[in-house]
């Protein structure tokens, strides 16, 4: 008899995956409030999954190629990115207007390669990962990393310039 997370996985998992997908989407395009918080969590988040992935390429060393050259290729396009994002106050809020076309590209090979095993193995992780699917993961962890880093210090410093050209209060 099957767990009913099992019985119902083939529902919510597109689902979710979906909704992963708009989430992306979405912050690829248009000017994007900068929420510090947010930020921190997603940096937490990728900096513990990074570190997993370092693991695995030390317990699998068929995948640390993949891994390596992935991590690289992401933090390369999380750089370029960033030259091309734009920071600026508006309504006395930070934020930012990123590339669309690095991101959206980056969600193509996504969305790509969920399509792409979902048509193929139906989600069943029925084999190991192969190192061009963890070079792919490693690309978008890179990336965010990159990127999330850098906007942060941009943001920094787009905070002590308004500081050091804001006349004190009286």
């Amino acid at each position: 008899m099957a767990s009913p997370i099992a019985a119902t996985a083939p529902y919510w998992v597109p689902a979710l995956s979906m909704l992963m997908i708009y989430r992306r989407v979405r912050r690829n395009f248009g000017v994007q409030p900068w929420r510090p918080v947010r930020s921190g969590i997603r940096l937490g988040v990728l900096v513990l999954v990074a570190a997993m992935l370092c693991a695995l390429g030390a317990f699998q060393p068929s995948l640390a190629l993949g891994l390596g050259i992935g991590a690289t290729l992401g933090a390369l396009l999380g750089l370029l990115a960033l030259k091309h994002t734009h920071v600026a106050w508006r309504d006395d809020q930070r934020t930012y207007t990123p590339n669309p076309w690095i991101g959206g590209a980056l969600t193509a090979l996504l969305v790509g390669r969920i399509a792409w095993r979902y048509t193929h193995e139906g989600f069943a992780a029925t084999q190991a990962p192969s190192a061009l699917t963890m070079g792919m993961a490693t690309v978008l962890i890179g990336y965010s990393l990159a990127y999330v880093i850098g906007l942060m210090v941009q943001m920094r410093r787009l905070a002590a310039e308004r500081a050091a050209t804001d006349p004190p209060a009286p």
